[in-house]
């Protein structure tokens, strides 16, 4: 190999070498959440605003690496919340931490927000002003997982149907609906409840 090919490969690892350092500086993407208000009073909120109407809710910070998710740090929260709406205690916290893995700034793909991952058009009838904020929406998440343990006549697992894809579709197919995200969710809910219960 002649200096001049040696010289090019030398220059090609570095130039490789400078990418993956600028790479590794540059900071995640934050998603902003934004609301709008129609003339309704209704509050919309997106993470990908479609009109100038949208403003800024939520700057979203990037999250730190290192460290894990402090699964306890709600706790006095759902306690009260549990204690206020006749709830289980380990079935609220399995709930969150399905839903939102304690992250009370969660948005999921269809909008759903906050901890107990509460949709829009809901936050009125479950009482919650600010979605975000931990306590109000643990407590407008129980109150209405309580409506839902009720409707179902204590059975636990169709109240949590229900919670994921909607009262009417657990009616309408008189049990768990044959949906793959439902069932999993379910089974998911309830080893975190086994788990707490017996932890």
């Amino acid at each position: 190999m002649n200096k001049k090919a040696q010289l090019s490969l030398i220059e090609l690892h570095s130039i490789g070498w400078l990418v993956v350092f600028v790479v590794l500086l540059v900071p995640p993407a934050a998603a902003d959440i934004y609301i709008y208000i129609d003339s309704q009073g209704v509050m919309h909120f997106t993470n990908a605003p479609t009109s100038s109407d949208y403003q800024v809710y939520l700057k979203e910070r990037p999250k730190r690496r290192g460290g894990g998710i402090d699964t306890n740090r709600f706790d006095r929260y759902i306690d009260e919340a549990a204690t206020l709406h006749g709830v289980d205690f380990p079935l609220l916290k399995a709930v969150i931490r399905a839903e939102s893995a304690f992250d009370p700034k969660a948005v999921s793909k269809k909008g759903a927000l906050g901890l107990m991952q509460i949709m829009p058009a809901n936050l009125e009838a479950f009482q919650v002003h600010d979605p975000f904020d931990p306590w109000q929406n643990i407590m407008g998440g129980a109150r209405y997982l309580k409506s839902l343990i009720k409707r179902f006549k204590g059975q636990v697992p169709l109240a949590l149907a229900a919670y994921n894809a909607g009262p009417r579709t657990v009616d309408v197919h008189r049990g768990i609906p044959p949906i793959q995200e439902t069932e999993e969710y379910v089974k998911r809910v309830m080893k975190f409840f086994y788990l707490y219960r017996n932890g």
